[in-house]
């Protein structure tokens, strides 16, 4: 793993380990006096590195070892700001060497009086190194092992179905995916969240189909497995039972498939974590054509996927319990099954149920924990739900489950655990836009692009392989994004693993913010914000040294920013709500290691009108304020969002800010020729959204020039990979026309505020794009047939003013193969004239229709049952005068039910008409 990250183990020691090494190379030749100390420091650091990183994949450590690791930890961060506040001193000092006589010589004295101190604390931070790496030595810390942990989920394997909840619909659906008349061998998966059940589910399966099978087996992996026992164990439950003294894996496997060559079997590998693993255990299951079925669950995405060889449809994805479900579960816990709730208790179940989010397993700890209980009033219920997430950590009936879900976390990479946890800067039920939380990893260190590749990309491998261990469930917006969230029992192992390493803390009251100010120890990141009142903010020694300031909340005031030298990430997430208007920022033209900035656009954020020294500048979100007049001397800048949505022009010299990568909230109409002939120099560009308006105040020839510049420049961004217009409808004709030569890895396109003639005949050559909007006067089947090319497109929606001239608009047989969502708009009835046809979108999942105008002639789209992956369609129709609303809705219940009559998904098939 790269050896430039942060983590949540090793503090800031990695970084802090390359900024000594830099001290020691030619940029700093000055200081000849430290280099040695320098050396002697980074290499005792070093050998402290190795153990912080040892230690991090032992869950239980001694007394002893855990002090040394968290004050080595913490000491990491405060060597670290030392030596960035000598580096800043010093490269001010060597800045300009140009100037006058006078300056030079009082820089080069500044230089000598920077050298003295620095040398001075090398000595003091060598002293320090020294004595902590002996107490390292002394505690035997290289050679401790954590306990040996007891499997937690084997209670949950031999645990006694009698009083399970909501497993009847799943079961049906895995034994439909077993029993069917295939003689191949057929692998099922079951995969899903940490405790959602699903060896609760496999057990069941087992218990019903071991009966028609001659061979049965259920065998649990561990994360890290022994391969050779494992398979042992296997060949002991199929009866081979005569002692052996094989122990090399491939004779175990070659003596499986012997035994079970002529046989039908059915096994359960339950747990698997990685396909490694698979890729051994799967050569002991011959292929004999008898009907053998293997299950396997996982909570990995791409196991699931490996293990059912790509066959998506034998793969059943794990469900949270419904409301229904979660309370009966709950109740019977309780209260056993003929009880009911007391009235009372009606509130505070609601709230537990909804903190347990249909996870079973939480459900059934919880009720649990109430039921051994003796005394059960309603405050003693509402005790347990206010303290769950303290409990978690120390409640001996809350351990099973906090161990279960802690496999989880366990089994991530070092680098991963530092992503998943900054999750806990978020309260529950938060929404977190994917590219926002993956800049702020930037800007923390936590991403290193040690083989070159970008950081953003490395950030989004990350957020999905958290998607794909079912730690995050992802929430997808069109035009707003990707965006995440994370379950509630998920959050609390989050935060009781922040609390272990000192990585953040939450003060959402005055209390809160009150206990910070007598913290006995350094916080590093701190969230904090209220939906009522002003939280009184005093910067205290414990906040000082903040890293992140994540504030979700109403917000009058900000906090004194200048006390927070040590700051990257300063994100003001701001409701709309009164009070949250003008902020003052000036003050963070002194934070010299600020790398993000994020002010809500419900807030006027006051800029300082001079940024340069803010050389490690990453993101700058400002989108309601005022644009420094030096910001285009920014180096590191890669993501601009200001403009004031679409009030401002791009900034006269942005064809020098190259290391833009994305470019937010300027208006088109309102930017110079210049400028935007500058816009086509950033060719690191991938991502681009501009304001535009109907009706603007420049007059038409300018207007024109201006979008005849802007096509240009479009076609220069080789790069570019989104691009949005915003704004009022405007009739663009034939302006994109003209486009020759579009960039050619462009994914998501949204124009649907340039309404243009027909779809431009180039969009056939953007084989990458996956997403696109456009609005057009008129389509007809070739246009159709030119988006219907389009190999990657997943997502469409068509805006479309008027009825087609000729007879019909046809989805012919082979187009969009992988479109999965249909949107399509019209200010006329299209319906009457749209028709698909047999093989046409095979993978559509979503249709949505929505007419603008009350024109409506009462039919569907014909064809409907050839879109045979089709789950959800919605209507949305605009009312004539002579009906109602509800007349409408029924009708268009009524034709659209009618209309999947034939559609092998019509009983499951949702349907909603959304009149008005």
């Amino acid at each position: 793993m790269p050896t430039t990250i942060v983590t949540a183990a090793t503090g800031v020691m990695n970084p802090l380990i390359g900024k000594l090494t830099k001290l020691m190379g030619d940029e700093y030749k000055k200081l000849k006096g430290v280099r040695k100390e320098v050396a002697f420091l980074r290499d005792e650091l070093s050998a402290m590195n190795a153990a912080l990183e040892k230690l991090e994949f032992m869950e239980n450590v001694e007394p002893n070892t855990k002090n040394w690791r968290d004050h080595v930890r913490e000491m990491s961060y405060d060597m670290e700001n030392c030596i960035d506040d000598f580096m800043q001193d010093i490269g001010g000092a060597d800045a300009n060497a140009s100037a006058g006589f006078m300056k030079r010589m009082s820089r080069r004295l500044k230089t000598l009086r920077v050298g003295h101190r620095i040398a001075g604390q090398i000595e003091d931070l060598k002293a320090l190194a020294l004595e902590v790496n002996e107490r390292r030595i002394r505690y035997k810390i290289d050679n401790c092992n954590g306990p040996v942990n007891i499997d937690p989920r084997i209670s949950v394997i031999y645990r006694d179905a009698v009083g399970v909840v909501g497993t009847d619909g799943p079961k049906k659906e895995v034994l439909s995916l077993l029993t069917d008349t295939e003689k191949k061998l057929k692998v099922v998966s079951i995969v899903g969240f940490g405790g959602l059940g699903k060896t609760t589910l496999a057990n069941q399966v087992y218990d019903d189909l071991e009966g028609q099978f001659e061979c049965n087996a259920f065998i649990p992996v561990s994360q890290k497995p022994d391969m050779a026992r494992l398979l042992n164990s296997l060949r002991l439950k199929i009866g081979i039972n005569e002692s052996s003294g094989i122990c090399k894996m491939e004779d175990i496997i070659g003596q499986l498939r012997e035994h079970l060559a002529n046989k039908r079997y059915f096994i359960i590998v339950d747990d698997l974590w990685d396909q490694e693993a698979w890729n051994i255990i799967r050569h002991a299951f011959p292929e004999n054509g008898n009907g053998s079925r293997v299950i396997v669950t996982t909570r990995v995405e791409d196991v699931a996927i490996s293990t059912c060889s790509y066959h998506r449809e034998n793969i059943y994805r794990m469900k949270p319990l419904g409301s229904e479900d979660s309370r009966r579960l709950f109740m019977n816990r309780v209260f056993g099954p003929e009880n009911m709730c007391p009235s009372n208790y009606e509130e505070v179940l609601n709230e537990i149920l909804k903190k347990c989010g249909g996870l079973p397993l939480a459900i059934i700890t919880i009720a649990s924990l109430l039921a051994c209980r003796q005394e059960r009033s309603r405050k003693d219920w509402e005790n347990i739900k206010n303290s769950l997430g303290a409990q978690f950590a120390i409640n001996p009936t809350l351990k099973e489950m906090r161990s279960i879900l802690n496999l989880s976390y366990m089994n991530l990479p070092i680098h991963l655990r530092t992503c998943f946890l900054y999750l806990g800067m978020y309260p529950e039920d938060y929404e977190i836009m994917r590219d926002d939380l993956v800049r702020k990893w930037i800007a923390e260190g936590f991403i290193s692009n040690l083989y070159g590749t970008n950081l953003h990309d490395v950030g989004i491998s990350y957020f999905n392989e958290l998607v794909n261990r079912s730690l995050i469930q992802p929430v997808i917006t069109e035009y707003k994004g990707v965006f995440c969230k994370v379950h509630d029992m998920m959050l609390d192992l989050i935060l009781s693993k922040c609390a272990e390493n000192n990585f953040n803390i939450l003060a959402y009251t005055s209390e809160d913010m009150a206990r910070l100010r007598v913290c006995a120890y350094k916080i590093r990141r701190l969230s904090t914000g209220t939906t009522r009142e002003t939280i009184p903010w005093t910067v205290s020694d414990s906040t000082s040294q903040l890293r992140s300031l994540v504030w979700l909340g109403y917000c009058k005031s900000i906090p004194c920013l200048s006390q927070f030298k040590y700051i990257r990430v300063l994100s003001f997430e701001c409701p709309d709500l009164p009070g949250s208007s003008h902020l003052d920022f000036i003050a963070i033209s002194q934070l010299f290691q600020l790398r993000y900035l994020k002010v809500s656009d419900y807030c006027y954020a006051k800029l300082p009108t001079e940024i340069r020294g803010l050389v490690h500048l990453d993101t700058l979100d400002v989108p309601n304020g005022n644009i420094p007049s030096d910001i285009e001397h920014l180096p590191c800048l890669s993501n601009l969002t200001m403009g004031g949505y679409g009030m401002l022009g791009l900034p006269e010299r942005i064809g020098i800010m190259e290391s833009l990568r994305t470019l937010d909230g300027f208006k088109l109409e309102r930017s110079s020729l210049e400028a935007l002939e500058g816009l086509g120099k950033l060719t690191n560009l991938w991502s681009l959204k501009l304001y535009h308006s109907a009706d603007d105040e420049c007059n038409l020839l300018e207007k024109a020039a201006k979008f005849d510049a802007f096509v240009s420049t479009i076609c220069k961004l080789r790069n570019l990979k989104y691009l949005m217009m915003i704004g009022d409808h405007d009739d663009k004709d034939d302006i994109l026309a003209s486009v020759s030569d579009p960039p050619a890895l462009i994914e998501e396109m949204y124009l649907t505020s340039w309404r243009m003639l027909g779809v431009p005949k180039w969009i056939r050559d953007l084989s990458c794009l996956h997403s696109l909007g456009l609005s057009v006067t008129e389509t007809e089947t070739d246009a159709i047939t030119v988006l219907g090319g389009l190999p990657s497109l997943v997502y469409l929606l068509l805006e479309v003013v008027t009825c087609p001239k000729e007879d019909a608009v046809i989805v012919s047989k082979g187009l969009f193969p992988n479109l999965e969502r249909l949107t399509f708009i019209s200010e006329e009835d299209v319906t009457a004239f749209l028709g698909f046809e047999a093989e046409a979108m095979p993978k559509l999942r979503e249709l949505n229709l929505e007419l603008t105008a009350p024109s409506w002639g009462g039919a569907a789209p014909v064809g409907i049952e050839h879109l045979l992956a089709l789950q959800q369609i919605s209507f949305i129709v605009c009312c004539n005068h002579e009906e109602s609303l509800e007349q409408v809705k029924l009708k268009g219940l009524s034709v659209f039910r009618n209309a999947v009559q034939l559609h092998s998904s019509r009983h499951s098939m949702d349907i909603n008409c959304y009149p008005f």
